[in-house]
């Protein structure tokens, strides 16, 4: 029944405010206790956007609520959608705490009043993200722009989101110990700028995030030119290293090394910010055992 919990937590967006269910359950005198490891990750849906065409697009983040665990959840039985295809897109490999917006998924124009439900098993627990196409769940750049702390004023009207593509395949093979270079073409229509004062507020002068950075895609990143590019792993059986992890965008490019410590395949995301809105890229890296890529 639609407005009530269900057996699992549930989490969905309400105009600018997302709504978590089931947060953090913790004794009295323990409610702030901040947790490295062992906590659930809760999906979350985020809204939904109408494409040109008429189908829709579902927007999911999660809340993973461990502040250095990154769990590997594989898709499959702990890591699903349903009805339908298991595999939505999804990640596997979750980030420490709140990530906003991390994937869509596409659905057809006459998707009506049905439910598309993200299940997450992790630590002991399941929980989930109903997404459907409710009218108070529609998203725009303004809501965006409110949820990553712009207001909901929804300020820059006039700026368009960044543009972004690979030079060079999106696909990768190598070994284990090896290294991959990964290069991005990033540009935007230098709306907002840069931003010192926003990076001053969030976090040290540098722009740096620290430790308990809510998401790993952050305004701080843009401070010097107000474009930014993050490498991030969206899939993967092993922590991927990159160095750097935000590389610097000069003359358009930007480029990273990933390196790997488990054979496997990954799914590597760039992303890049103008601290408003982002776009972003894949590039899938198939990783034998040592001295087998093929």
């Amino acid at each position: 029944m639609r407005g009530t919990i269900r057996t699992m937590a549930c989490s969905r967006l309400t105009g600018s405010v997302v709504l978590l269910v089931g947060i953090l359950a913790a004794p009295t005198g323990e409610a702030q206790t901040k947790f490295n490891s062992g906590q659930n990750v809760q999906p979350v849906f985020e809204g939904w956007e109408k494409n040109p065409d008429g189908s829709f697009n579902l927007l999911f983040g999660y809340l993973n609520r461990n502040y250095r665990e990154r769990p590997h959840v594989p898709v499959g039985p702990n890591n699903h959608f349903a009805p339908g295809e298991v595999d939505r897109g999804q990640p596997s490999h979750f980030y420490p705490r709140r990530q906003n917006y991390v994937f869509k998924v596409q659905v057809p124009a006459d998707f009506g009043d049905q439910d598309l439900v993200w299940t997450v098993t992790h630590a002991g627990r399941t929980d989930v993200a109903v997404g459907s196409l409710w009218p108070v769940w529609e998203v725009d750049d303004a809501v965006i722009m409110a949820n990553r702390g712009m207001g909901i004023g929804g300020s820059y009207v006039d700026n368009h989101a960044p543009s972004l593509g690979l030079d060079g395949p999106d696909t990768h093979a190598v070994s284990v110990g090896d290294t991959v270079t990964l290069v991005v073409v990033a540009g935007d229509d230098g709306i907002p700028g840069p931003n010192p004062e926003s990076a001053a507020r969030n976090g040290n002068r540098r722009g740096r995030p620290g430790p308990d950075q809510q998401n790993m895609v952050n305004p701080r990143a843009a401070v010097a030119t107000g474009l930014g590019v993050t490498w991030l792993q969206h899939r993967g059986p092993a922590p991927v290293t990159f160095s750097p992890m935000t590389p610097t965008v000069e003359y358009g490019r930007a480029s990273t090394t990933a390196s790997f410590s488990s054979p496997g395949t990954y799914v590597l995301r760039a992303v890049a910010d103008d601290t408003v809105l982002t776009a972003t890229v894949d590039v899938t890296v198939i990783v034998a055992p040592t001295n087998e890529a093929h």
